[in-house]
């Protein structure tokens, strides 16, 4: 987030130093603007940094160069939109070791795919038009590079996309297209000589010019002698082999069957070779040598296993079968599947929205109407059409038996750390500048459990490393869509503050200020300071006509200003993590000084202490259900804390903090009944409408209304019961979870995964899928993070 926010904020710095207005110097600037026209070489690599280093260059009108991490084709969707070059490395994973079928159980579905299907990277962006240059970098070995490269011509990459993304394309990227990357007149003399085309497996490489200058790689005049012989020594018949003759030459020796030990050298067209044999069982040697003019018969003089001297022919037999099987075998290319995102239980295509009629249900309306029993639901065009009983089936309508079945709007998670890459920029005091939309992770497998749990909205909040942190992202959990389409539309925005111990450090033992709570209270207020006075030079500036800002000296854009003054002109929300009573005052007291409320405080355990002043300021709780203990701040805490604040009239909900507990939110809203005697309706809006009303969300989700979205879950019985589970999650009329197709789906992935380890166990045997050279890996078990408030990057 920080990265990115810098990248911005540089660039807004260099437009507004480039006008000539700046009081200082900037010598790092001015080499930014100097080279403006240079080609800029991005290095992403990583498949989420390359979108982001696109949005940044499409935003910035930059045109990055963007070097990838060669797993561009999961998510390819998104890459066509934008016009970036790409530098795409072949870098492709060892193939497991999978002779061990318990150690096998350690291996996802994602590390199974990605082995077989990292060698389509290139042809997938070929298909989608995506242009792209090819690098070397990140190989162990450049020796590979070549073959990999060739792997993944059989992987459907086009021979001239691939001699392209070689010369004319990088050439061009680099502004010298007009001096290399062809051979043309007037050109650099930089070509290479090989024996053939240069993508065949065969074919090998005699020379590199470069402007003019001869690099010998392979002596072209050298025969080539691969294939089977015939030798006869001292009236014993040898089968030799050679193979790899014009690079390194290797051989193989048998008689009768017996491996025979030799060594071998082939250097100016001068065979030597050395044939180590038992002879009255005692290991002896013969040395022979032949000046080779063609393959057909080569002539050979030398000692014999007895030491004298003699001369023999050997004898070409046939081509070697390795090379006549290669190709049979190196056809035989299956890619698995792409799925978004390409993980388990990612889908082939995003689900579409249906008209739908749940008749004989209870629906839980968080309406005046209450609960209602035996009650019917349609849904149409990502809406709710209409509620009541007895409806008629519209035409064109699916209709679903709820017997039996509960249906609520979606659950709402104010507070969650699931989706993103990043969560805290800790490093400054405030960081209003960075944003979690920036680092959305929609391959985050919580989002996929969050659905079968009945969650359908959350907001991502930045950690609390800090007492201003960064702006939020709320996000419909739409899994396998692409990020942009995840985004609550036309969401209001919303920052994280912090109040407590992590602001300050009490746990990790920063040395930037603040380090009380003093000092806490006074980042606020000064950044509030500074933000109004930021926010009345430019209201100042825009008041001026066209003439008079000509001759006015214009403000510096700065995105950490700009993101606080929205929030005094009422433009942007603010979350606050809090824990005790004296800082929930002093906040509430700060916002009132400048002219604006906290909207919502989170976490807020000691909530009961300070509800009626928090029902004056007008804000909203969203706390845990029954946490407490776990450090020293929360030593006060209560489990009635949630139900003492809503008697008061304060909006109330729970939120998670986490995207393990978040998929049960159903069962923490239950705790509210038994916590405090809250009504079991009231409970319920714990965790949907009242979460909406906090975002500025309930006039469209929250509750079973006509018109709202049709976020919807449909349950197996009482929602707050320990027993029931969510069969049906619906966001925006798509079912984007179904317990039925999970099964089905379960049983897909065991499939997959059989299949796949069974072609590696064949690629195991036969040395690996890319080089025999290449080691097997041993299988392990991929562990995925989990953020909250705390987790510092």
């Amino acid at each position: 987030m920080g990265s990115i926010a810098l990248i911005r904020q540089l660039h807004y710095d260099a437009d507004w130093y480039s006008q000539g207005v700046a009081n200082n110097k900037d010598l790092a600037i001015e080499a930014l603007i100097e080279n403006r026209e240079l080609p800029k070489i991005f290095d992403a690599n990583d498949k989420l940094n390359v979108l982001r280093a696109a949005k940044l260059s499409k935003e910035l009108n930059l045109n990055f160069i963007i070097k990838g991490s060669g797993k561009e084709y999961e998510n390819v969707r998104e890459i066509k939109n934008f016009n970036n070059l790409l530098i795409i490395p072949v870098n492709y994973p060892n193939a497991y070791d999978v002779s061990n079928p318990h150690l096998n159980k350690r291996l996802s579905i994602n590390q199974l795919r990605y082995y077989n299907q990292a060698p389509a990277n290139l042809s997938i962006l070929e298909k989608n038009n995506i242009n792209f240059s090819i690098t070397s970098s990140d190989l162990s070995s450049k020796k590979s590079f070549l073959g990999n490269l060739r792997k993944a011509i059989k992987y459907g990459l086009s021979e001239s996309k691939a001699l392209e993304s070689l010369t004319t394309i990088p050439a061009k990227a680099i502004g010298m297209g007009n001096k290399i990357g062809a051979i043309d007149k007037g050109y650099y003399a930089n070509f290479i000589i090989t024996s053939g085309p240069v993508f065949d497996e065969e074919t090998i490489i005699y020379e590199n010019w470069v402007k003019g200058q001869k690099h010998l790689i392979n002596n072209r005049k050298i025969v080539n002698i691969d294939g089977n012989y015939s030798l006869n020594i001292n009236d014993r018949e040898y089968k030799v082999s050679l193979n790899n003759s014009q690079k390194k030459i290797s051989t193989n020796i048998l008689r009768d069957s017996i491996k025979i030990n030799s060594k071998i050298s082939y250097k100016d067209n001068w065979l030597y070779l050395t044939i180590f044999d038992k002879i009255n069982d005692k290991t002896s040697f013969s040395q022979i040598s032949s000046k080779v003019d063609n393959k057909s018969e080569l002539v050979f003089t030398g000692i014999d296993f007895a030491g004298n001297g003699f001369s023999s022919k050997i004898t070409f037999s046939s081509e070697n079968e390795r090379k006549k099987n290669r190709k049979i075998k190196e056809d035989k290319v299956e890619i698995p599947p792409i799925t978004y995102p390409n993980v388990g239980y990612g889908v082939k295509s995003l689900p579409i929205q249906e008209n739908i009629h749940f008749y004989n249900a209870t629906l839980w309306t968080n309406e005046d109407e209450g609960v209602i029993n035996n009650s019917d639901l349609l849904v149409s065009n990502g809406e709710i059409l209409e509620i009541g009983q007895n409806l008629k089936t519209p035409s064109g309508f699916k209709r679903i038996d709820a017997s039996n079945k509960h249906i609520t709007s979606g659950i709402i998670d104010e507070h969650s750390h699931m989706g993103a890459s990043s969560i805290n920029e800790g490093g400054h005091n405030s960081s209003a500048e960075v944003s979690i939309m920036d680092v959305i992770n929609p391959d985050d497998i919580n989002i996929y459990r969050n659905l079968a749990g009945g969650v359908t909205t959350v907001q991502i909040l930045h950690g609390s490393a800090n007492p201003i942190g960064g702006q939020s992202a709320i996000i419909k959990l739409k899994w396998g869509a692409k990020i942009n389409e995840m985004f609550f539309p036309n969401a209001d925005p919303f920052i994280k503050f912090a109040l407590g111990e992590n602001v300050k450090q009490s746990n990790w033992g920063g040395s930037r200020f603040p380090q009380t709570r003093m000092g806490v209270e006074q980042v606020f207020i000064d950044h509030f300071d500074r933000a109004k006075d930021y926010g009345d030079k430019w209201r100042k500036y825009n008041s001026l006509s066209k003439r008079q800002k000509e001759r006015t000296v214009k403000p510096r854009y700065d995105e950490e200003m700009e993101t606080l003054w929205e929030i005094l002109e009422g433009k942007r929300f603010v979350t606050s993590h809090s824990y005790v009573q004296s800082e929930i005052n002093m906040l509430m007291k700060v916002a009132e000084k400048f002219d604006f409320r906290i909207n919502t405080f989170t976490h807020i355990l000691e909530g009961y202490k300070v509800s009626d002043k928090m029902f004056e300021h007008g804000v909203g709780a969203s706390t845990f259900s029954d946490w407490w203990g776990y450090k020293f701040e929360v030593n006060d805490a209560i489990p009635y804390n949630g139900a003492i604040m809503h008697n008061v009239g304060v909006t109330v909900a729970f939120n998670s903090d986490s995207a393990e507990l978040s998929r049960r939110l159903n069962l923490e809203a239950a705790k509210a009944v038994k916590y405090g005697g809250v009504s079991e309706e009231e409970a319920w809006k714990f965790v949907t409408l009242n979460p909406a009303k906090l975002l500025h969300l309930d006039d469209r989700v929250g509750s079973l209304k006509v018109g709202k979205n049709a976020d919807i879950v449909v349950w197996s019985g009482h929602p707050m019961s320990i027993y029931t589970k969510a069969e049906k999650t619906m966001i925006d009329g798509a079912f984007y979870f179904d317990a039925d197709k999970h099964q089905d789906r379960n049983k897909e992935i065991k499939k997959e995964k059989e299949t796949l380890i069974r072609k590696m166990l064949n690629e195991n045997k036969s040395g690996g899928n890319f080089s025999s050279a290449r080691p097997l890996k041993r299988p392990t078990i991929e562990i995925q993070k989990e953020f909250n408030c705390e987790t510092i990057d």
